[in-house]
């Protein structure tokens, strides 16, 4: 743990910083959106499941939050399609379904994260606690872990977990996200910080 809490260190130290704080600053700020843009959010986490977050965000450009709410099963499909993203028809046919949910930001807003997370992953189709986390990171929540590849193989390679999971359940994924939070305790960093740090580490890049 030693050496990746250096590294961390040092990349707070750069220019790094700036790019995590202005990101840390509009997930802030996410709390003042209307519910519409808390759906819209919603979908970009369906899309991210096995895919590429840039391929996400892309087709979350393309179709704005009028389009996750009102375009058709056929339109919707068609968007994710071009933007070369796979499953196409079964995360169109996630995104209407979500729909039930256009309010989520009232259904969630009154639970704590854990609960937020757990309700999440119940009640929407295609949201696993990976994409639970990375939607509540989003909107403004800071303490969870999003375990997506990346950040597995970061830990793989420090040697934080014995080896990368090739599914995460519910009992994984809350072990993993307690050595997770050490690190960020450690750094005394949030998980949303110590997140964009991370992934920058193996991208190069500060997505959301």
């Amino acid at each position: 743990m030693n050496k990746l809490i250096k590294e961390i260190k040092s990349l707070k130290d750069s220019s790094i910083k700036n790019k995590v704080d202005q990101r840390l600053k509009e997930f802030k700020n996410f709390k003042n959106k209307d519910t519409k843009e808390w759906f819209s959010e919603l979908c970009f986490c369906i899309l991210t499941a096995n895919s590429k977050a840039a391929t996400a965000l892309k087709i979350q450009e393309e179709l704005t939050p009028k389009g996750f709410c009102e375009y058709s099963l056929d339109n919707i499909s068609k968007t994710i399609r071009k933007n070369k993203h796979r499953f196409h028809n079964n995360k169109a046919e996630y995104i209407l379904a979500a729909r039930e949910h256009i309010d989520i930001k009232s259904k969630i807003k009154e639970l704590g994260e854990i609960k937020a997370r757990e309700w999440l992953v119940k009640n929407v189709k295609g949201i696993g606690y990976k994409e639970a986390s990375h939607f509540l990171r989003n909107v403004g929540y800071k303490n969870l872990a999003i375990l997506d590849r990346h950040i597995l193989n970061l830990m793989k390679e420090h040697d934080l977990i014995k080896e990368k999971p090739k599914t995460l359940n519910k009992k994984k994924y809350l072990e993993i996200e307690k050595t997770f939070k050490k690190i960020a305790d450690t750094l005394k960093m949030s998980c949303a910080e110590l997140d964009l740090y991370m992934w920058y580490m193996k991208t190069g890049k500060v997505l959301k």
